[in-house]
């Protein structure tokens, strides 16, 4: 027996891995959205999102991805995994996304294809849209400097593609690399932590998509989540998941804040502690991540 059973969930409620089904509107992600569909709309070139650790950059992305109706756009999304990409690597990649079936091996005859693609698109009265998340692994002045020419790709009175970047913080070292670049920033949007409201609604939804038709948190147990997450929604996530295990094992009905307190000290977490995993201090995020894995090991 598990803990969804234990709660007559149909599925676990705070699962990190990526699922529309959790997608949470907040009132940062849906401003978010407002103003990420206009610069598209307006074909404005490039915009960036700037968020901490675990602040749902990746969920925001996903969502736009998903929101834009392919009749009216052509669109895809690029995750940046490694810090060893080269801008051969992007234009290639970038130019099989928007529908080149067979980028040629030489750099002058891919950007003529991805004009032609471009074009082509243009015609449908559509608009090319890439979005590139976990941005920040971009760290090479040729990338920025390629990037940089894509946006070059116009005709008189409109660019013909649309270029939205999502990291963190330090995606705006990546774009200082090449400052012209930089100077074409178009929008730029700050994702910040939930509100303390925000978090208890937060948990309310995952909950109810989950299957719950109960909140299985007490208010004073949220606070105290909402305390040491700094409401962080990937860390809202891990605090949840590991409490209502908790509460499984103890047979209880609901969420305490004895066992909240129990979890976060398991884990290791502090305020300060996420504090600066969310600004993004790599020693820190380590030590997050290795506590992490040592509660998921404990549980299995």
């Amino acid at each position: 027996m598990s803990y969804t059973d234990h709660f007559g969930l149909e599925r676990e409620a705070f699962s990190n891995a990526p699922d529309a089904r959790f997608y949470f509107d907040s009132e940062e992600h849906s401003q978010a959205l407002l103003r990420f569909q206009r610069a598209i709309d307006s074909n404005k070139g490039l915009a960036v999102l700037v968020g901490g650790i675990g602040s749902g950059k990746t969920t925001l992305a996903r969502r736009l991805l998903d929101i834009l109706p392919p009749e009216r756009y052509e669109s895809s999304l690029l995750v940046m995994v490694h810090s060893g990409i080269t801008p051969e690597w992007i234009l290639a990649r970038i130019a099989m996304q928007l529908g080149v079936k067979q980028p040629a091996a030489d750099r002058m005859a891919v950007l003529k294809q991805l004009y032609d693609r471009l074009l082509e698109i243009d015609r449908e009265g559509r608009r090319a849209v890439v979005l590139i998340d976990e941005a920040q692994m971009l760290q090479t002045r040729p990338l920025m400097e390629e990037f940089r020419g894509l946006l070059n790709l116009e005709i008189p009175g409109k660019k013909l593609l649309n270029l939205i970047f999502f990291g963190l913080p330090e995606v705006e070292d990546c774009l200082r690399l090449d400052e012209p670049l930089a100077q074409r920033v178009a929008l730029r949007y700050h994702l910040h932590p939930l509100s303390d409201v925000e978090c208890l609604s937060y948990i309310k939804h995952r909950l109810r998509v989950a299957g719950s038709r109960t909140m299985l948190f007490t208010s004073p147990a949220v606070e105290v989540i909402y305390r040491y997450s700094s409401g962080v929604p990937r860390i809202i996530n891990t605090i949840c998941d590991n409490c209502l295990f908790e509460a499984f094992l103890q047979k209880l009905a609901a969420v305490t804040p004895q066992i909240v307190q129990s979890v976060v000290g398991d884990l290791g977490l502090t305020p300060e502690l996420v504090a600066s995993e969310h600004a993004g201090s790599e020693p820190q995020l380590s030590k997050i991540e290795a506590l992490l894995a040592k509660m998921e090991k404990r549980r299995s």
